[in-house]
């Protein structure tokens, strides 16, 4: 690490601790030719992770807009903001343990689809009926079908 006053190559680290956050490591040095301190941090590096849209274009993950498809469709619900944020972390969990750099929106919908399922499932009905973009009524009666199937089983 080069010294920031004389540009000197050589500094030794006197010091290192995690910040408040845990997110990366502060460090004090010291350089060997001028003897002037000064503090780095150094962060992990992390490649984003790339949503790939249902046109094969390609966007950077947002997290918001989980949380507003699971808010739209819960919107005059009995589901809280808390419960809202609990299966926005679980879809966000299940995205980042999966180690994949690019994941296709069809399995982001697919995972918030089963959040909703057991949560509320009005909230499923709405969030599917959008997702999966119904054309009919007959494609409609065909995901209630399902979900009343699915309920019968629980």
């Amino acid at each position: 690490m080069k010294c920031p006053f004389c540009n000197a190559a050589d500094t030794r680290v006197i010091d290192s601790r995690p910040t408040e956050d845990n997110s990366s490591i502060r460090r004090r040095r010291q350089c060997e030719n001028c003897g002037k301190r000064f503090t780095t941090y150094e962060k992990p590096e992390t490649t984003p992770l790339m949503i790939i849209k249902k046109d094969n274009s390609r966007e950077v993950y947002d997290r918001l807009k989980i949380e507003k498809g699971i808010i739209h469709s819960c919107h005059k619900r009995p589901v809280s903001s808390a419960q809202i944020m609990e299966m926005t972390d679980a879809v966000e969990t299940a995205l980042f343990n999966r180690e994949e750099r690019e994941i296709p929106s069809t399995v982001i919908g697919e995972m918030v689809m089963e959040q909703l399922k057991d949560r509320d499932p009005v909230a499923y009905v709405r969030f599917a009926s959008v997702y999966r973009e119904f054309k009919d009524v007959n494609t409609f009666m065909a995901e209630l079908t399902k979900l009343l199937e699915h309920s019968e089983k629980s």
